[in-house]
Protein backbone atom coordinates (compact mmCIF):
# COMPACT_ATOMS: atom_id res chain seq x y z
CA UNK A 1 0.00 0.00 0.00
CA UNK A 2 1.79 3.39 -0.66
CA UNK A 3 1.46 6.22 1.80
CA UNK A 4 -1.43 8.30 0.71
CA UNK A 5 0.96 11.53 1.68
CA UNK A 6 3.45 10.96 -1.36
CA UNK A 7 0.06 11.54 -4.13
CA UNK A 8 -0.31 14.69 -5.51
CA UNK A 9 -3.00 16.72 -6.92
CA UNK A 10 -3.13 19.61 -8.85
CA UNK A 11 -5.57 21.66 -10.67
CA UNK A 12 -5.45 19.41 -13.63
CA UNK A 13 -2.88 16.43 -12.68
CA UNK A 14 -2.97 13.43 -10.56
CA UNK A 15 0.74 12.24 -9.35
CA UNK A 16 1.02 8.49 -7.59
CA UNK A 17 4.24 7.19 -6.95
CA UNK A 18 5.16 3.96 -9.95
CA UNK A 19 4.02 1.09 -8.87
CA UNK A 20 4.43 -2.27 -10.63
CA UNK A 21 1.26 -1.78 -12.42
CA UNK A 22 2.72 1.51 -14.43
CA UNK A 23 5.01 -1.16 -15.81
CA UNK A 24 2.89 -1.12 -19.71
CA UNK A 25 2.93 2.40 -18.90
CA UNK A 26 6.29 3.05 -18.46
CA UNK A 27 7.65 0.86 -20.65
CA UNK A 28 5.86 2.40 -23.77
CA UNK A 29 6.94 5.93 -22.69
CA UNK A 30 10.48 5.10 -22.21
CA UNK A 31 11.25 3.29 -25.32
CA UNK A 32 9.20 5.72 -27.38
CA UNK A 33 12.23 8.15 -29.15
CA UNK A 34 9.77 11.14 -28.95
CA UNK A 35 8.97 11.05 -25.72
CA UNK A 36 12.71 9.70 -23.92
CA UNK A 37 15.43 10.75 -26.46
CA UNK A 38 16.57 13.71 -24.72
CA UNK A 39 16.71 11.93 -21.55
CA UNK A 40 19.56 10.99 -19.95
CA UNK A 41 21.05 7.62 -21.01
CA UNK A 42 18.20 7.83 -24.11
CA UNK A 43 15.27 5.44 -25.63
CA UNK A 44 15.08 2.62 -22.85
CA UNK A 45 14.57 -0.91 -23.45
CA UNK A 46 11.99 -3.23 -21.92
CA UNK A 47 14.23 -4.48 -19.62
CA UNK A 48 15.90 -1.60 -18.77
CA UNK A 49 12.79 0.36 -17.86
CA UNK A 50 11.59 -2.05 -15.84
CA UNK A 51 14.66 -2.72 -13.39
CA UNK A 52 14.48 1.63 -13.01
CA UNK A 53 10.75 1.27 -11.99
CA UNK A 54 11.85 -1.54 -9.45
CA UNK A 55 14.75 1.16 -8.47
CA UNK A 56 12.05 3.73 -8.57
CA UNK A 57 9.66 2.10 -5.94
CA UNK A 58 12.35 1.35 -3.88
CA UNK A 59 13.51 4.59 -3.42
CA UNK A 60 9.75 5.48 -1.97
CA UNK A 61 10.36 3.37 0.69
CA UNK A 62 14.17 3.89 1.20
CA UNK A 63 14.13 8.05 1.01
CA UNK A 64 10.40 9.15 0.81
CA UNK A 65 10.61 10.86 -2.74
CA UNK A 66 11.06 9.14 -6.11
CA UNK A 67 9.20 9.39 -9.53
CA UNK A 68 5.34 9.93 -9.93
CA UNK A 69 3.49 8.99 -12.95
CA UNK A 70 1.69 11.63 -14.16
CA UNK A 71 -2.41 11.09 -14.98
CA UNK A 72 -5.19 13.28 -16.13
CA UNK A 73 -6.88 14.42 -13.27
CA UNK A 74 -10.43 13.66 -14.32
CA UNK A 75 -9.65 11.12 -16.67
CA UNK A 76 -7.24 9.00 -15.44
CA UNK A 77 -5.49 8.62 -18.67
CA UNK A 78 -1.23 8.54 -18.29
CA UNK A 79 0.10 11.15 -19.87
CA UNK A 80 4.04 10.89 -18.42
CA UNK A 81 6.52 10.85 -15.54
CA UNK A 82 7.75 13.40 -13.00
CA UNK A 83 9.59 12.53 -9.90
CA UNK A 84 13.03 12.81 -7.66
CA UNK A 85 16.05 10.94 -8.39
CA UNK A 86 19.69 11.39 -7.30
CA UNK A 87 21.77 11.40 -10.65
CA UNK A 88 24.46 8.89 -11.26
CA UNK A 89 27.10 12.08 -11.97
CA UNK A 90 26.63 13.26 -7.92
CA UNK A 91 25.61 16.54 -9.16
CA UNK A 92 22.36 15.72 -6.78
CA UNK A 93 18.97 15.30 -6.13
CA UNK A 94 17.68 15.45 -9.98
CA UNK A 95 14.13 17.19 -11.53
CA UNK A 96 12.81 14.95 -14.03
CA UNK A 97 9.90 15.30 -16.39
CA UNK A 98 8.83 13.36 -19.61
CA UNK A 99 5.23 13.57 -21.08
CA UNK A 100 4.03 12.69 -23.96
CA UNK A 101 4.35 14.72 -27.13
CA UNK A 102 0.69 14.60 -27.99
CA UNK A 103 0.13 16.57 -24.28
CA UNK A 104 2.90 19.26 -24.98
CA UNK A 105 2.11 22.81 -24.84
CA UNK A 106 -0.72 22.86 -22.49
CA UNK A 107 1.30 23.73 -19.48
CA UNK A 108 1.12 20.25 -17.99
CA UNK A 109 4.83 19.34 -17.91
CA UNK A 110 5.44 22.57 -15.98
CA UNK A 111 2.38 22.08 -13.76
CA UNK A 112 3.82 18.51 -12.90
CA UNK A 113 7.56 19.64 -11.98
CA UNK A 114 6.50 22.11 -10.43
CA UNK A 115 4.52 19.97 -7.91
CA UNK A 116 7.25 17.56 -7.68
CA UNK A 117 9.70 20.42 -7.30
CA UNK A 118 7.79 21.97 -4.62
CA UNK A 119 7.04 18.49 -2.51
CA UNK A 120 10.85 17.94 -2.48
CA UNK A 121 11.50 21.32 -0.92
CA UNK A 122 7.89 20.69 1.57
CA UNK A 123 7.76 17.23 2.18
CA UNK A 124 10.84 15.43 1.60
CA UNK A 125 12.94 18.27 3.14
CA UNK A 126 15.64 18.56 0.08
CA UNK A 127 17.01 21.87 0.47
CA UNK A 128 18.63 21.75 -3.32
CA UNK A 129 17.24 19.93 -5.96
CA UNK A 130 19.01 20.33 -9.51
CA UNK A 131 17.95 19.18 -12.84
CA UNK A 132 19.83 19.07 -16.39
CA UNK A 133 18.46 20.01 -19.77
CA UNK A 134 20.10 19.85 -23.72
CA UNK A 135 21.32 23.02 -23.72
CA UNK A 136 19.45 22.49 -27.51
CA UNK A 137 16.15 21.95 -25.31
CA UNK A 138 14.10 25.18 -25.09
CA UNK A 139 11.09 23.78 -23.90
CA UNK A 140 12.54 21.74 -21.05
CA UNK A 141 14.29 25.06 -20.18
CA UNK A 142 11.34 27.00 -20.61
CA UNK A 143 9.66 24.37 -18.16
CA UNK A 144 12.48 24.44 -15.90
CA UNK A 145 12.84 28.96 -15.65
CA UNK A 146 9.34 29.10 -14.99
CA UNK A 147 9.14 26.94 -11.79
CA UNK A 148 11.62 29.25 -10.49
CA UNK A 149 14.90 26.99 -10.75
CA UNK A 150 17.82 29.04 -12.04
CA UNK A 151 20.34 27.86 -14.68
CA UNK A 152 24.11 27.80 -12.65
CA UNK A 153 26.99 25.41 -14.70
CA UNK A 154 27.29 24.69 -18.12
CA UNK A 155 29.52 20.96 -19.03
CA UNK A 156 29.23 18.65 -21.65
CA UNK A 157 28.54 15.40 -21.82
CA UNK A 158 29.03 12.91 -25.25
CA UNK A 159 29.56 16.22 -26.89
CA UNK A 160 26.52 17.53 -26.44
CA UNK A 161 26.44 20.94 -24.27
CA UNK A 162 24.13 20.79 -21.05
CA UNK A 163 22.92 23.11 -18.26
CA UNK A 164 22.53 22.46 -14.53
CA UNK A 165 19.92 23.97 -13.06
CA UNK A 166 19.12 24.47 -9.38
CA UNK A 167 16.80 25.28 -7.06
CA UNK A 168 17.19 26.04 -3.42
CA UNK A 169 15.67 26.36 -0.10
CA UNK A 170 16.67 29.45 2.30
CA UNK A 171 17.18 27.65 5.60
CA UNK A 172 14.61 30.89 6.63
CA UNK A 173 11.67 29.08 4.23
CA UNK A 174 12.19 25.70 5.97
Amino acid sequence: MTNPTWRITTARLRLDPVGWADLADLVALKTDPRAFALMLGGVRTRERAAEELAEDIGSWGRDGYGIWTVRGLHTGNFIGMTGLAARADGRGIALRFALWPEVRGAGLAREAASAALRYGHEQARLPRIVAVARADNFASRTVLGAIGMVEVEGFVRDEVPMLLYQSLVRPDDR
